[in-house]
């Protein structure tokens, strides 16, 4: 039987409580180095359920703190380090965004344009045939194209070579239903999904509204976003990525794929990991990354916001990640006031979460780009508990990072 939380979108739950600037967490004690920030971000550790976690604080355009605490791996005490790679669930959506952006910026389509002159298949609402789907609607969660919680979670995957006979494949296989299987290529993914003659059509799959019109979560029509680039230029979404996002910036140890060794062990509880697993609609959460990689890609999200960055695509490519694409009130407000190319727009933050199970993640910083950072953990939050241990941590550590960005 499948549990009736949709694990990639807990990310929601997050973020109701969540701290930012639009609603501040109170002060913690004054922290004025980078050695009162591990000690009190040691403590925060220390009386928390997380495995292991690691921050990077970015601020005055420069990496001012990367740091880890716990552990990758429990049992055989392998410590989280700033060079451990994990997945960082819908994080990863944020680089749909920079690969989209740099194929507008090749002049390949606009947010403007019509997805059914780009896909190499002719996608319809049923519930409305006649409408116009656009790059924008993808992007902003107003395509009219919604998840089928039970098909989505049928693109979960356990790796083949796990053991099945575990406590955490139990839950993963008989509690959530993901099966040990090979991969299904993207591009087979979005034709059953979203083609009459597929295996996971069904009506549910899409909205009786005009696109652009309502909001609707949807990490499949992100990763539609991400076919549309494979589409339109030539190259699979992950090698665009790799090579239009990852290189430039010197992400390399950042990929779609985990690595064969040295990967963070995700965990349901501290006694209870998870085996591998991945995700046939891998663009929308299957980034794997690891501190030192995320502290670069922030600090070039941050010089982009406020005018300072090339390094990816123009500066006008920049704003365009972050000006407010939809009217006002149709994002939730628990999430944003607005939202630009799949980012949360606050008044005073622009943000993203991420959750899956074993993993729960946020990045955010200012909109004025002067100070941000990464959180990533391999904890979880797929339950109302697990929740609300990681939010007791979030909060936290945005307390201590508050304190010391304000004394530098």
């Amino acid at each position: 039987m499948k549990h009736p939380i949709l694990i990639a979108l807990s990310l929601f739950f997050i973020s109701i409580t969540a701290c930012d600037s639009d609603n501040p967490v109170s002060q913690a004690p004054t922290i004025s180095t980078p050695e009162e920030l591990t000690a009190d971000l040691a403590t925060i550790f220390a009386n928390s359920s997380a495995p292991g976690f690691s921050v990077s604080v970015v601020a005055n355009e420069t990496v001012l703190y990367t740091h880890a605490f716990g552990n990758a791996h429990l049992t055989n005490q392998k410590s989280f380090a700033t060079t451990t790679v994990q997945p960082i669930g819908s994080i990863s959506k944020t680089f749909i965004a920079a690969a989209l952006v740099k194929a507008i910026d090749e002049g390949y389509f606009t947010l403007e344009t019509d997805i059914n002159s780009i896909l190499p298949i002719e996608l319809v609402n049923p519930k409305q045939p006649e409408a116009t789907i656009k790059v924008k609607h993808l992007v902003t969660h107003t395509s009219s194209l919604v998840d089928n919680s039970e098909i989505y979670l049928a693109t979960y995957r356990i790796l083949p070579g796990e053991d099945m006979g575990t406590s955490g494949a139990e839950i993963l296989n008989d509690w959530l239903d993901f099966e040990q299987r090979e991969a299904m290529p993207l591009d087979e993914l979005m034709a059953e999904y979203y083609l009459e003659d597929g295996d996971g059509y069904f009506a549910s799959n899409f909205a009786a509204t005009a696109p652009g019109t309502q909001w609707s979560y949807s990490n499949l029509a992100s990763s539609l976003a991400a076919f549309l680039i494979e589409s339109a230029t030539g190259m699979s979404f992950a090698e665009y990525v790799s090579s239009k996002i990852f290189t430039p910036l010197g992400m390399a140890h950042s990929s779609y794929q985990r690595p064969e060794t040295g990967a963070a062990t995700l965990y349901w509880d501290k006694n209870t990991p998870l085996p591998a697993y991945a995700s046939d609609s891998y663009p929308d959460g299957s980034v794997h990354t690891n501190a030192e990689d995320m502290s670069k890609y922030l600090l070039d999200m941050m010089n982009g916001a406020k005018g300072k960055s090339t390094l990816l695509f123009s500066q006008e490519g920049y704003q365009m990640l972050f000006t407010p694409l939809l009217a006002d009130g149709i994002v939730p407000s628990v999430l944003g006031q607005n939202q630009g190319i799949f980012w949360f727009l606050n008044n005073e933050t622009i943000k993203h979460d991420g959750s899956d199970p074993g993993v729960t993640t946020n990045i955010e910083f200012d909109r004025n780009g002067e100070s941000g950072f990464v959180l990533l953990t391999n904890m979880d939050a797929s339950t109302d508990e697990h929740t609300q241990q990681y939010l007791d941590l979030q909060h936290k550590v945005a307390e201590a990072i508050t304190s010391f960005l304000h004394e530098n």
